[in-house]
């Protein structure tokens, strides 16, 4: 699941967001379920000086296939409560199209503060082949081109790679992905997998039921590192269980001095494209 955590709240992706997909055989090794998610969202862990007091919110998560590429739209609504501020209610819609040979990419993403616009980003980017650079045309919030770095990939390739490796058992996994949740170039994101979990190991028993959800799984934590390479801490920490089909259970968005807990609700299987 690439639920982007889109910089205001967390994409996906991404979450996500954040989630997503191919390199080489990836396609093959992965079997990806469609599927639309509803999650609720409440605040988890508060340092005292954070100021935030209390979160509550939703967020649906679909990802959708076709032919020749990967959709995913990923909208939220949290209402943060600050002891000094008051409640602020920050949303988001975030759409993108991955090609499934992972060299192209389409983003939008509107941002929004107590209902209105706090920004959008829009544009396309291609990469030139497997493990090369490419570029990135903006249209929104202004037109601008950015290089991305040979070794970039997408947030779909980005899921598929993650369960392509946790697979094989690896452990740890570092990428430059660009996902187009602001103007910014490419961010690292490093992740560490857990071992495998079993495909009956719930540890949740007001879980929904669904065939979607009984696959091996893998618990993974993954830090998001802004551009610039001289950065020593993540801009934040996304934990989540990741199931083989591109589902993930529950997520924790980690920002240091807070974090914000997705908790599944609802799941139902989107069709598959006959081609």
């Amino acid at each position: 699941m690439n639920v982007r955590p889109a910089r205001v709240f967390p994409v996906v992706p991404g979450l996500a967001l954040c989630l997503a997909l191919v390199l080489g055989g990836a396609a093959g090794a992965v079997d990806i379920a469609p599927h639309r998610a509803l999650y609720s969202m409440s605040l988890g862990a508060a340092k005292q000086n954070s100021g935030v007091v209390a979160a509550r919110g939703s967020m649906v998560f679909e990802w959708g296939e076709t032919c020749d590429g990967w959709t995913v739209e990923q909208r939220y609504k949290l209402r943060m409560h600050y002891a000094e501020d008051g409640e602020i209610e920050i949303a988001s819609n975030f759409l993108t199209w991955e090609s499934k040979d992972g060299l192209r990419y389409r983003f939008f993403q509107k941002k929004l503060r107590n209902g209105a616009v706090d920004g959008e980003t829009r544009g396309e980017a291609r990469l030139d082949g497997k493990g090369l650079g490419g570029k990135v045309e903006f249209s929104k919030p202004k037109a601008a081109t950015l290089d991305l770095a040979p070794g970039t990939i997408f947030p779909t390739a980005h899921t598929l790679l993650l369960i392509e490796r946790a697979q094989t058992g690896e452990q740890f996994i570092a990428r430059s992905v660009f996902d187009g949740a602001s103007d910014e170039n490419a961010a690292t994101v490093s992740a560490v997998i857990g071992g495998a979990l079993d495909a009956n190991a719930t540890g949740d028993e007001a879980a929904p039921k669904s065939p979607l959800l009984a696959r091996p799984s893998w618990r993974m934590r993954l830090a998001f590192f802004p551009p610039d390479a001289g950065a020593d801490k993540p801009d934040y920490e996304l934990g989540m269980r990741l199931l083989d089909n591109g589902v993930s259970r529950d997520m924790v968005l980690d920002y240091s001095e807070f974090a914000i807990k997705a908790k599944l609700d609802e799941i139902e299987a989107l069709p598959k494209p006959s081609c």
